[in-house]
């Protein structure tokens, strides 16, 4: 098979894979009354603390457009705080409440049980080149669009 070929089957593959893996966590966090937005936005403040809310979106991978409306969700719940910032009126933070981090005290140690038994059929070291490997690839993908649009822009472009 050429190269091309292979190529596209290598996209068909990690799409289906990323697809499953996806529905994995949903099912996972479904249990625990969460879609995998919110859990995402819960992990991240579990781990990595306070974060301004514009800054959210980009670290878990949502449209900057639903923000507001997850936080929302998650506040209703009791999980999540606003906090302003007493430096720059403009930035809001969000934080994980006593609730909040009480329920992934409970839940992520299950998580992370759950994302181990996806990864169950590859070594430590398989699991640490996929994880090269699909660095490699996102890479290529953002510098291809970059040469892409830039030549666009330039009219480069056929």
């Amino acid at each position: 098979m050429e190269l091309l070929n292979q190529n596209l089957k290598a996209v068909t593959v990690l799409i289906r894979a990323a697809d499953a893996v996806h529905d994995a966590i949903k099912r996972d966090v479904a249990d625990y009354g969460l879609n995998a937005t919110e859990f995402s936005v819960l992990e991240l403040l579990y781990h990595q603390g306070r974060q301004p809310i514009q800054a959210i979106g980009k670290k878990v991978l949502i449209a900057s457009s639903s923000i507001t409306y997850v936080v929302d969700k998650l506040m209703h719940k009791g999980y999540v705080e606003r906090e302003a910032c007493k430096e720059d009126r403009r930035v809001t933070y969000a934080l994980l409440t006593e609730d909040g981090h009480n329920v992934m005290d409970r839940i992520f140690p299950e998580h992370e049980l759950q994302m181990n038994k996806v990864f169950a059929g590859l070594t430590e070291e398989e699991v640490a080149e996929l994880i090269r490997t699909l660095k490699k690839v996102g890479y290529e993908a953002q510098e291809s669009d970059g040469v892409e649009k830039a030549k666009k822009r330039s009219g480069m472009h056929e």
